[in-house]
């Protein structure tokens, strides 16, 4: 089996659901789509969502690395190489982690397919489905109430909610948030950096009753040894997200002592499937609990975080929502959504149609 064409583009692709975060308001994002061609007839798909605030990435970094040029070495490789083209892949885009993952993802949804497996079955199945959390952004007390409302009506039990631009409104919408779902639903939160150190252990203590499941990444990303000197009963609510990017940054966390008690995996942070299966591998091996994220994203590598995530024993949640409010996609398929509750769809790789033409 050999690629024999590539194809790469970009889509814009507008939100149904603007929303506002820590640090800028959305309401539309753009994806690289990625098609690789084999002479077997087999076509596999990745998208990249690069985030300059993240990671680094500019669109136009993201765009000159998926250019045609610049991915011509792949012409004529095998796909059943998998980790060879995986290490060459990490060596050409060491700095384009979401235009990687991209391409990451297109091989191993072809593998798959050329196994006739889906792709959560070649990585290794741990879990048959999981409950994903939703997110609802920075807003009034009443918009949220109305939100998560909708929510629950559509089915999902785990909510994740975007604070830090104020803690002591923080608290109150969280307080009447709980009051208003009552005890059955999952609250977790995402200050996005937004906290202090004191602000973290006055929202432990202040919404002690209000059962939060973690915070996610309240601190700033580079205060990874502050992280460390709160108490560990403090740090193991707390998800490291963008303190965490590559399998280094997940090393530190680690060592000498954990910084925090999950891990948020995203495929665009850390350039795909290969480096974040070796990032929830240090993570089983430490004890630490994963969590699957993502940005606003395509099906198509909404899917592939899925299948990696249910291939990991260590995976313990889920925020793979991102492509939940996107007014178009450019495929089909992928997973199955149903209760608030995500599973892969039984065909080989990942399990997409194309339904959008560049």
């Amino acid at each position: 089996m050999k690629i024999t064409r590539l194809l790469t583009w970009q889509e814009h692709l507008p939100l149904t659901r603007p929303y506002t975060i820590a640090y800028q308001r959305v309401d539309a994002v753009t994806n690289w789509i990625v098609e690789l061609h084999t002479d077997t007839g087999l076509i596999g798909y990745g998208a990249a969502a690069p985030s300059d605030h993240v990671t680094g990435e500019t669109e136009a970094m993201c765009s000159e690395a998926l250019s045609q040029d610049q991915l011509a070495w792949l012409l004529g490789s095998d796909p059943r190489e998998l980790p060879l083209l995986c290490r060459k892949l990490s060596h050409r885009m060491e700095h384009t982690p979401a235009a990687r993952a991209a391409v990451d993802i297109a091989l191993h949804d072809l593998l798959a397919q050329h196994l006739g497996l889906p792709l959560v079955r070649m990585l290794g199945q741990a879990h048959e489905r999981l409950p994903t959390s939703i997110t609802i952004g920075i807003k009034s007390i009443d918009a949220t109430l109305e939100e998560a409302d909708e929510y629950i009506g559509r089915g999902f039990r785990m909510l994740k909610v975007k604070l830090g631009l104020n803690l002591e409104e923080d608290l109150e919408r969280l307080a009447q948030l709980r009051a208003h779902v009552g005890s059955g639903i999952g609250i977790r939160v995402d200050p996005n950096q937004g906290y202090s150190t004191s602000d973290v252990e006055h929202f432990i203590a202040t919404t002690a009753n209000l059962d939060i499941e973690f915070l996610e990444q309240p601190m700033p990303a580079a205060d990874i040894d502050t992280m460390r000197q709160l108490p560990a009963v403090v740090r193991r609510c707390l998800a490291a997200d963008e303190s965490l990017l590559t399998e280094r940054d997940a090393l530190r966390l680690l060592n000498p002592s954990p910084a925090c008690g999950i891990f948020n995996i995203k495929l665009m942070k850390c350039g795909g499937i290969r480096p974040a299966q070796r990032i929830a591998t240090f993570a089983e091996t430490a004890g630490i609990e994963l969590m699957w994220g993502c940005m606003d994203e395509s099906i198509i590598s909404i899917s592939a975080a899925l299948h990696a995530a249910l291939a990991s024993p260590a995976t313990a949640y889920l925020d793979l929502d991102g492509s939940f409010d996107l007014a178009r996609d450019v495929v089909s398929g992928g997973f199955v959504l149903q209760n608030g509750c995500l599973a892969p769809c039984d065909q080989p790789g990942l399990g997409l149609q194309r339904t959008i033409r560049p």
